[in-house]
Formats: C-alpha cells, sequence, structure tokens
C-alpha cells in the first residue's frame, strides 16, 4: 500500500504520497460528462458507474490513493429515514427533531444486500488499479450521521443535535447504527478496500468536554469492531474544525491516520502525534483556486516549513485540509499532485 509503504521512489529518494478527500466529483469535467446522462445516486449505486468516477482523477492527475466514489449517509437510508438526492443535495425525509421518526429506526434491508454495490465496485477497482495504488473506502462517524439525522446538515448551531447528547436519543441512534457502520466497512474490506476512512466533518462543532465525553467511546467502539474483523486494515480518521488538543485526546490505537484541517500547524501536529499516527493534511482546498504561480509558490512554502520543522516525512500523507471544492481548475490539481510528488521527499 503506497500510503504507508513500497512509497513511490524520485531521485533515490522516497516521495510523500498524495491523495484528496473529494478528488472524484463536481470540479472534475470527467463526472460531469457522466452526472449528463446518470443521477448522483445512479453514479454511487452502479458499481461499473462508481468505478469509473472513481478511476477518472486516478487515470487524470495520478493520485496515490483511490477513494470509493460513494456517500457517507447511506445508512440513513437503511435505517428507514428516507434519503433522497433529488434536488442536488442529501434532503432526509424523517429528521429525528421529531421524536416520533425514532420510531422508524431500524435496517429496512441487510447490511449484506444493501452495501452489495460499494463492495462490488470496490472488487471491481482492485482490478484497474496498480498495485502501488491504495483503494480507501469509507463511512460516516456516529456523530457526523446523527447530526444529518437530526438537522438534515452538519452546519449551523445545531442545538437538537447537541441537546439530544444529554437526553438519551444519542445513544439509541449509535446503539441501532453502529451494527449498520460495521457492516459497511466490513463490506467495503471484502471488496478489497486497503483502508477504511471515518469521516467526521460536524465533530469541532461539539466542545472539548462533549467531544470526549459522547463522540470518543462511539468512535472507539467503531474502529475496534472494523480492527476485530480485519486487524491488518488500515483506519483513517478525519475530523474538521478540531484542534490539537481534540486530536491528542483521541488516543485510540485502531486508528493509523490522523486527517487533519487547515487550522491546525501541521509541523506542530507531526511532531506531537507522529510517533502514534500518520498525519495527513492540510492545505487549504482554497489555494487551488489561485493563480497558478500562487499556489505553487505556497506549495513551496509549505513544504520549507515541514523541512524547517524536521518533521518524520515516513509518517506523513500529504492532503488538503477538507475536500476539493466546486470549481476548482484542473489544472491546479494536477500541478498540485505534481509538485508534491516531485519535491516532497526525503
Amino acid at each position: 500500500m503506497g500510503l504507508f509503504n513500497n512509497r513511490n521512489k524520485v531521485n533515490n529518494h522516497e516521495a510523500v504520497p498524495v491523495w484528496f478527500m473529494r478528488q472524484a466529483g463536481r470540479y472534475h469535467q470527467h463526472y460531469q460528462n457522466l452526472k449528463k446522462d446518470h443521477t448522483f445516486s445512479e453514479l454511487c449505486k452502479t458499481p461499473k458507474l462508481a468505478c469509473e468516477v472513481t478511476m477518472g482523477p486516478i487515470n487524470e492527475f495520478g493520485f496515490d490513493a483511490a477513494i470509493l466514489f460513494s456517500d457517507l449517509l447511506f445508512p440513513l437510508e437503511q435505517l428507514n429515514l428516507g434519503l433522497s438526492y433529488e434536488t442536488g443535495r442529501p434532503e432526509i425525509e424523517y429528521k429525528l427533531q421529531d421524536k416520533e421518526n425514532f420510531e422508524r429506526l431500524k435496517q429496512v434491508t441487510s447490511s449484506e444486500q444493501f452495501y452489495t454495490f460499494q463492495k462490488e465496485a470496490c472488487e471491481l477497482l482492485k482490478k484497474e488499479l496498480p498495485e502501488n495504488k491504495t483503494l480507501i473506502g469509507f463511512i460516516g462517524s456516529p456523530f457526523t450521521l446523527f447530526t444529518y439525522g437530526m438537522e438534515g446538515s452538519h452546519t449551523g448551531q445545531l442545538r437538537e443535535t447537541k441537546k439530544a447528547l444529554y437526553t438519551g436519543e444519542y445513544q439509541k441512534f449509535c446503539d441501532i447504527l453502529l451494527p449498520c457502520l460495521v457492516d459497511e466497512a466490513i463490506m467495503q474490506l471484502k471488496g478489497g478496500a486497503d483502508t477504511i476512512a471515518i469521516f467526521d466533518t460536524a465533530a469541532g462543532e461539539l466542545c472539548f468536554k462533549d467531544f470526549k465525553k459522547f463522540l470518543l467511546p462511539f468512535l472507539k467502539t467503531l474502529t475496534k469492531e472494523i480492527k476485530a474483523f480485519q486487524n491488518d486494515c488500515k483506519i483513517i480518521y478525519y475530523s474538521k474544525y478540531t484542534h490539537l488538543y481534540y486530536l491528542e485526546a483521541i488516543e485510540d490505537d485502531n486508528i493509523d491516520v490522523l486527517g487533519v484541517d487547515w487550522r491546525n500547524d501541521i509541523v506542530n501536529v507531526v511532531k506531537t502525534l507522529g510517533k502514534n499516527y500518520y498525519i495527513q493534511g492540510n492545505i487549504d482546498p482554497i489555494w487551488l483556486h489561485l493563480p497558478n504561480e500562487i499556489l505553487l509558490k505556497n506549495l513551496e512554502e509549505y513544504l520549507t516549513e515541514l523541512k524547517r520543522g524536521e518533521i518524520d516525512f515516513s509518517k506523513y500523507i500529504a492532503g488538503l485540509g477538507h475536500g476539493v471544492t466546486i470549481q476548482t481548475p484542473e489544472k491546479n490539481v494536477h500541478d498540485t499532485v505534481h509538485y508534491i510528488q516531485n519535491n516532497f521527499l526525503y
């Protein structure tokens, strides 16, 4: 797996690998062309199409890892909450703010049946990918999925979500959700995924006390169960808006990689936590919207800071602090990947 070992060599030096969240998506003309004839759900749930979308940025930009094209919200569909993408954005028909909708929470289809599309997409991808490319599957974190179930998104004050931490609804939701999430990860691993990423885009909305009390226990249960199925798989945990002291509090031996956003000092994070985890991040995605010469200058200065900080590059994976945003110029994606692969050497 090239992200962790067997890394590429350039001029007899090891090269830092790179992949981006949302590297297959709306900014990419390859995806837009497929979207003309297929809905988002079709692209996710048709294994051949999911494979084609996933491979697009691998073939064009040369990322060191492919991340399964899917969506983290599908467990809410499996749990009978009425997930739809007809308007372009995900919509939850039965939000859990209405307490009566908790009675709907149940698996409408077994995980083995429901997540077959992800397993089959992974199987196709393993046949397509070169051996030195890592295949990343992914799931949403329990807390982030709860925010969507409650609010329909992970933005805003999350008032109802945070109140529900203290009234038992979060516990009830996670007790039903966790087996589904473990099964979803297992189906991707059975399909050949090397790594499972857990995305927690709502984590940093919690105060530190609630992050430790409510989020971490269910996260640790999830990672433990995934490792119990396949101990040699790697687990990536990405959390948004979380500062270093949040990351230090995680203390989870089952997590192999921490993804961090651009609010963190990457040198400090690698030097503080690099002994326990690989660290991925944390270039600001908006840099890729800048004029090309400014983007490359920023990358050069970013690399200078990494070298000046004398970080352990063997424990570092390059990436963005969040996903590639819509309307990102494709040339800037190409040039960023090329610059990293040819200059982030050790």
